[in-house]
């Protein structure tokens, strides 16, 4: 049996974007530091560098998960491979728009 990776049924990278939430913060309100979640997103991005191509991996959006809020959202998105946010409980308060407002600053 022929195994196919995931990649190689992708045909239009544009359509793809990435959203990256530790384990450990799935429903408990901890967040990743900024440096952790840039280590990580760095990591995503080399793997889709060596494994897809180099236009890929500078091209694909991807995202952090993880309680994201306003007070951490403006260092979050700070980050250089941090391309947005996937927002949970924060996106029923008010300050959803520091949020989005964070992410359009580091555009």
């Amino acid at each position: 049996m022929e195994v196919v990776c995931f990649t190689e049924r992708i045909k239009d990278w544009s359509n793809v974007v990435i959203a990256y939430e530790p384990v450990w913060a799935i429903g408990t309100g901890k967040v990743a530091t900024p440096a952790q979640a840039q280590e990580v997103h760095a990591s995503l991005r080399d793997w889709l560098k060596t494994n897809v191509s180099p236009e890929v991996a500078e091209s694909t959006r991807i995202i952090y998960g993880g309680s994201v809020t306003a007070a951490n959202c403006n260092e979050l998105a700070g980050q250089p491979d941090v391309d947005g946010f996937l927002v949970g409980g924060a996106s029923l308060k008010p300050e959803f728009i520091d949020i989005i407002n964070s992410a359009t600053k580091s555009a």
